[in-house]
C-alpha cells in the first residue's frame, strides 16, 4: 500500500474513496466551532456535535492532528492502524475531506507539516492539559468533547477548567466527523438536476428556526405596537426639554449596536444583578429563554415603531384637533377617532417595518437568549451558526428564505402605500378640486368656511390645505347640519390654513 493513499473523485459529495486501500468515508461534515454550553443539563466540556452514524473523529489540536476510527469499523474493515500505511491512507480521505468542506479557513492537509498524526482506536487521548473524548452520548446525541486532563469522577468539566483557568475552546480549532466504510459502499458521484439539488438541500432543514422567528417576531410586534404607539402619544403631548430626552431615551436602541443592547439586558436581568436575583426568587428567569428572545426583539424593534408613530401624529392638522377640543373631546378620544384613523397608513407601514427589524435580529438575540435549538434559534442565528459549522447548503437555504420574507415585507409596504395614496387622491383631493370656486366667484353664505375664492387662496399664499366643514362634521358623529358651538369650531378651523391657529 503506498504511503500516501491516492484519493478518487467521483464520489457523491460529502464521500471520497480511495481504490488502493479499498476505504472509503461518507456523510463528512465539518464543525468549525464547537460549545461549552449544558446538553439536556449535563455538562461534558466543550463539544463538537457528530454526524448520525459517525464512526471516524478528526480534531484539529494545539500539537497534533487526532484521527479516531472505532474499534468495531477497524475491526470490520480489517484495517490495522499500527500500519503507518493504512493510519495515512485514513488521514488522506479525512484531509482531502477536510479540504472541501475549509471554505477558506485553515486544512487538516496544511497542518500535517507541523503537527505530529495521530490515529487511534482509543475512545479518549490526553494530550497535555487536555482529554479528547471522540464519542460521548448527551441529550441523544453523540459529541466530541474537550474535558481537563486528569478529570476527577464526577466533577463538572467546564467548572473544573474554570477552577484551573484552563479555556477549553483553546484544545481544540475544529473537528471533523464522518462514517468510515469499505470503497464499495461509497455511491458515485451523480449529477442532479436542479430540482433533485433543492430538494436535497432542504430535506434535512430543521425547520424549527422558521417557527421560532415567527413566533417572536409576532409577539414582539404585538407589545412594540402598544408600546410604541402610547410611547409617541405621550411624547408628542410633552414640554420640549423633557420630550427631547424622552426621545432620545426611546431612540437610542436604534443607533446602538444590536450587541450592546444584549449585553446591556444580560446585565440588567443576569443571575448577578439585584434585578436578576430578584425575578429568580420570584420563579421568574429570563436569560436564555424565549422570553429573552421575546424581549430582545422589542427592544430593537421598538424604536422603529415609535419614531414612525411619532412622525405620523405630529403631521396631523392642529386645528382640527384643536376643533375637537372645542367639541369636550377628551384625549383619549382625540387619539382613538381622529389620530389613528388618520395617521394609520404611516403606523401601518411602521409595524411592517418594525416586524422585519424583529425577525432579523441578531446580535441582542444571541446575547440575551443564547442559540438554542427550538427554543431561541431565529432564523439569522441558524445562518451563522449552520455556516460556522460547515453546513453552507442550509445555511443558503435560510438565506433564501430571509430574502423571500424581506422582499415580501417591502413589498407589501409599497402596495399598501400606494393604495393609501390612491384613497386620499379620490376621497381628499379630488374632492376639494370639486369643491373650489371658479377665479372671481365669491362664496355663498351657505358655502362659508368651506368654500374659499382664488384672491383667499393668493393671499393665503397659494393653494393651501384646507378643512372640509362637512367631512369634519362627519370624521367627528356630529350631525349633518351641525349647530351652535360644533359648527362654529368648524367654520373657525376651515377658515384657517393647515397648520394655523
Amino acid at each position: 500500500m503506498p504511503a500516501w493513499a491516492e484519493v478518487e473523485s467521483g464520489a457523491e459529495e460529502g464521500s471520497a474513496l480511495d481504490a488502493d486501500s479499498g476505504l472509503g468515508v461518507i456523510g463528512f461534515t465539518r464543525y468549525q466551532r464547537g460549545a461549552a454550553r449544558p446538553v439536556a443539563g449535563e455538562d461534558v466540556g466543550y463539544r463538537f456535535p457528530l454526524p448520525a452514524g459517525a464512526n471516524l473523529v478528526a480534531l484539529n489540536t494545539p500539537e497534533h492532528l487526532l484521527v479516531y476510527v472505532a474499534p468495531e469499523a477497524a475491526e470490520s474493515l480489517e484495517l490495522d492502524l499500527a500500519d503507518p500505511a493504512s493510519a495515512q491512507a485514513v488521514f488522506e480521505l479525512v484531509a482531502t475531506l477536510d479540504d472541501e468542506a475549509s471554505h477558506g479557513g485553515g486544512r487538516m492537509s496544511d497542518e500535517a507539516g507541523s503537527k505530529s498524526l495521530v490515529v487511534t482506536s482509543d475512545p479518549s487521548v490526553s494530550v497535555g492539559a487536555y482529554t479528547y473524548i471522540f464519542f460521548i452520548e448527551a441529550g441523544g446525541r453523540a459529541y466530541c468533547a474537550v474535558q481537563p486532563a486528569g478529570l476527577a469522577a464526577g466533577a463538572a468539566p467546564t467548572e473544573a477548567a474554570e477552577a484551573m483557568g484552563l479555556d477549553l475552546g483553546e484544545g481544540a480549532g475544529w473537528c471533523d466527523g464522518g462514517t468510515l466504510v469499505s470503497a464499495e459502499d461509497v455511491a458515485p458521484a451523480v449529477e442532479p438536476g436542479p430540482f433533485d439539488r433543492f430538494l436535497s438541500s432542504i430535506s434535512h432543514v430543521d425547520l424549527s428556526p422558521l417557527w421560532v422567528s415567527l413566533k417572536t417576531s409576532f409577539t414582539a410586534l404585538a407589545i412594540t405596537f402598544v408600546l410604541g404607539l402610547l410611547a409617541a402619544w405621550r411624547t408628542m403631548g410633552t414640554s420640549s426639554r423633557l420630550k427631547g430626552l424622552l426621545d432620545s431615551v426611546f431612540t437610542i436602541p436604534m443607533v446602538l449596536p444590536p450587541t450592546v443592547c444584549g449585553f446591556l439586558l444580560l446585565l440588567l436581568f443576569g443571575r448577578a444583578t439585584p434585578v436578576g436575583r430578584w425575578l429568580i426568587e420570584h420563579g421568574v428567569s429570563l436569560v436564555f429563554t424565549w422570553e429573552a428572545a421575546v424581549i430582545s426583539a422589542v427592544v430593537v424593534s421598538f424604536p422603529l415603531m415609535y419614531r414612525t408613530a411619532l412622525g405620523a401624529f405630529e403631521s396631523l392638522d392642529a386645528a382640527m384637533l384643536d376643533a375637537a377640543r372645542t367639541l369636550g373631546w377628551s384625549e383619549g378620544r382625540i387619539f382613538r377617532r381622529l389620530m389613528m384613523p388618520l395617521a394609520w397608513p404611516s403606523i401601518a407601514a411602521g409595524t411592517v417595518l418594525a416586524f422585519a427589524r424583529a425577525m432579523g435580529e441578531f446580535g441582542c438575540t444571541l446575547f440575551f437568549a443564547g442559540n438554542y435549538a427550538g427554543v431561541t434559534q431565529t432564523i439569522p442565528i441558524a445562518i451563522y451558526f449552520e455556516w460556522m459549522s460547515g453546513n453552507t447548503d442550509v445555511a443558503i437555504f435560510w438565506v433564501v428564505v430571509v430574502i423571500a420574507l424581506s422582499f415580501a415585507v417591502v413589498l407589501l409596504i409599497n402596495l399598501y402605500a400606494a393604495r393609501s395614496q390612491r384613497y386620499r387622491m379620490r376621497g381628499g383631493i379630488a374632492r376639494g378640486r370639486a369643491r373650489r370656486r371658479a377665479p372671481g366667484v365669491v362664496a355663498s353664505e351657505g358655502d362659508r368656511g368651506g368654500v374659499v375664492g382664488a384672491d383667499e387662496d393668493a393671499e393665503a399664499g397659494g393653494d393651501v390645505l384646507r378643512i372640509d366643514r362637512e367631512a369634519l362634521r362627519e370624521l367627528l358623529g356630529e350631525p349633518a347640519g351641525g349647530s351652535g358651538a360644533g359648527r362654529h369650531a368648524a367654520d373657525d378651523a376651515s377658515a384657517h390654513p393647515k397648520g394655523g391657529r
